[in-house]
Protein backbone atom coordinates (compact mmCIF):
# COMPACT_ATOMS: atom_id res chain seq x y z
CA UNK A 1 0.00 0.00 0.00
CA UNK A 2 1.14 3.49 -0.98
CA UNK A 3 0.08 6.62 0.82
CA UNK A 4 1.39 10.06 0.27
CA UNK A 5 1.33 12.52 2.56
CA UNK A 6 1.20 16.15 0.92
CA UNK A 7 1.97 19.25 3.03
CA UNK A 8 1.19 22.98 1.91
CA UNK A 9 2.81 26.38 3.27
CA UNK A 10 4.76 27.10 6.27
CA UNK A 11 4.20 23.01 7.27
CA UNK A 12 8.21 23.10 6.64
CA UNK A 13 8.73 25.30 9.29
CA UNK A 14 6.81 22.96 12.30
CA UNK A 15 8.93 22.52 14.80
CA UNK A 16 9.71 26.19 15.08
CA UNK A 17 6.50 27.81 13.78
CA UNK A 18 3.80 29.02 16.45
CA UNK A 19 5.08 25.95 19.13
CA UNK A 20 2.23 26.60 20.85
CA UNK A 21 -0.42 26.09 18.37
CA UNK A 22 1.65 23.68 15.95
CA UNK A 23 3.82 22.24 18.13
CA UNK A 24 8.05 21.73 18.85
CA UNK A 25 8.52 18.35 16.63
CA UNK A 26 9.44 18.68 12.95
CA UNK A 27 7.22 16.90 10.14
CA UNK A 28 10.52 14.99 9.26
CA UNK A 29 10.91 14.10 12.88
CA UNK A 30 7.22 12.55 12.93
CA UNK A 31 7.31 11.61 9.08
CA UNK A 32 10.01 9.07 10.64
CA UNK A 33 8.15 7.63 13.17
CA UNK A 34 4.80 7.20 10.95
CA UNK A 35 7.50 5.45 8.58
CA UNK A 36 8.04 2.93 11.84
CA UNK A 37 4.59 2.55 13.26
CA UNK A 38 3.25 1.43 9.96
CA UNK A 39 6.39 -1.08 7.92
CA UNK A 40 3.56 -2.21 5.55
CA UNK A 41 3.21 1.26 4.08
CA UNK A 42 5.21 2.57 1.52
CA UNK A 43 5.73 6.24 2.01
CA UNK A 44 5.62 9.53 0.21
CA UNK A 45 5.60 12.48 1.65
CA UNK A 46 5.88 15.82 -0.31
CA UNK A 47 5.98 19.86 0.95
CA UNK A 48 5.76 22.58 -0.83
CA UNK A 49 4.92 26.63 -0.35
CA UNK A 50 3.67 26.70 -3.88
CA UNK A 51 -0.12 25.92 -4.78
CA UNK A 52 0.84 24.59 -8.30
CA UNK A 53 3.40 22.41 -6.98
CA UNK A 54 1.10 21.35 -4.52
CA UNK A 55 -1.27 21.04 -7.85
CA UNK A 56 1.35 18.63 -9.56
CA UNK A 57 1.89 16.60 -7.11
CA UNK A 58 -1.62 15.94 -6.05
CA UNK A 59 -2.02 15.01 -10.25
CA UNK A 60 0.85 12.74 -9.88
CA UNK A 61 0.13 10.65 -7.17
CA UNK A 62 -3.71 10.75 -7.25
CA UNK A 63 -2.71 8.22 -10.44
CA UNK A 64 -0.21 6.19 -8.50
CA UNK A 65 -1.23 6.16 -4.97
CA UNK A 66 -3.50 4.02 -2.88
CA UNK A 67 -4.76 7.27 -0.88
CA UNK A 68 -3.25 11.01 -0.14
CA UNK A 69 -3.12 12.75 3.22
CA UNK A 70 -3.71 16.47 2.36
CA UNK A 71 -2.80 19.29 4.95
CA UNK A 72 -3.06 22.28 2.04
CA UNK A 73 -2.32 25.13 5.20
CA UNK A 74 -3.46 28.10 4.22
CA UNK A 75 -4.27 26.70 0.41
CA UNK A 76 -7.26 25.46 2.04
CA UNK A 77 -9.24 28.70 2.69
CA UNK A 78 -8.33 30.23 -0.49
CA UNK A 79 -7.60 27.58 -3.58
CA UNK A 80 -10.52 26.09 -5.80
CA UNK A 81 -7.69 24.77 -7.52
CA UNK A 82 -6.51 22.37 -5.29
CA UNK A 83 -10.12 21.16 -4.70
CA UNK A 84 -10.69 21.14 -8.54
CA UNK A 85 -7.32 18.66 -8.78
CA UNK A 86 -8.70 16.41 -5.73
CA UNK A 87 -11.81 15.97 -7.84
CA UNK A 88 -9.66 15.00 -10.79
CA UNK A 89 -7.54 11.84 -9.30
CA UNK A 90 -9.14 8.65 -8.41
CA UNK A 91 -6.79 8.31 -5.12
CA UNK A 92 -9.14 9.00 -2.03
CA UNK A 93 -8.36 12.17 -0.55
CA UNK A 94 -8.44 12.30 3.91
CA UNK A 95 -7.87 16.28 4.51
CA UNK A 96 -5.76 17.30 7.52
CA UNK A 97 -5.00 20.15 10.10
CA UNK A 98 -2.76 20.57 12.93
CA UNK A 99 -4.61 22.64 14.62
CA UNK A 100 -8.78 23.25 14.91
CA UNK A 101 -9.64 25.53 11.53
CA UNK A 102 -13.01 25.88 12.89
CA UNK A 103 -11.97 27.30 16.49
CA UNK A 104 -9.81 29.97 14.62
CA UNK A 105 -10.52 33.32 12.81
CA UNK A 106 -13.87 33.08 10.69
CA UNK A 107 -11.96 33.02 7.27
CA UNK A 108 -10.63 29.40 8.40
CA UNK A 109 -13.72 28.42 8.80
CA UNK A 110 -13.84 28.43 4.77
CA UNK A 111 -12.33 25.10 3.12
CA UNK A 112 -12.38 24.34 -0.70
CA UNK A 113 -11.09 21.18 -0.13
CA UNK A 114 -13.09 19.91 2.23
CA UNK A 115 -16.04 19.05 -0.18
CA UNK A 116 -13.99 17.21 -2.43
CA UNK A 117 -12.20 15.04 -0.08
CA UNK A 118 -13.03 12.01 1.30
CA UNK A 119 -12.64 12.70 4.80
CA UNK A 120 -11.92 15.90 7.07
CA UNK A 121 -9.45 15.65 10.42
CA UNK A 122 -8.54 19.21 12.19
CA UNK A 123 -7.70 19.64 15.72
CA UNK A 124 -5.62 16.75 16.88
CA UNK A 125 -2.49 17.61 16.18
CA UNK A 126 -0.05 15.75 14.53
CA UNK A 127 -2.14 12.59 15.49
CA UNK A 128 -4.35 13.18 12.97
CA UNK A 129 -2.39 12.05 10.13
CA UNK A 130 -1.73 9.03 11.93
CA UNK A 131 -5.67 8.83 12.20
CA UNK A 132 -5.81 9.12 8.41
CA UNK A 133 -3.05 6.21 7.82
CA UNK A 134 -5.52 4.35 9.89
CA UNK A 135 -8.62 4.73 7.11
CA UNK A 136 -6.08 3.31 4.56
CA UNK A 137 -5.15 0.40 5.99
CA UNK A 138 -7.27 -2.81 5.27
CA UNK A 139 -10.07 -3.30 8.23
Amino acid sequence: MTITIINGPNLNLLGTREPEVYGSQTFEQYFGQLQKQFPEVSFQYFQSNVEGELINELQRAGFSSDGIILNPGGYTHTSVAIGDAIAAIPAPVIEVHISNVHAREAFRHISHVSAKAKGTIAGLGLKGYELAVRYFLPA
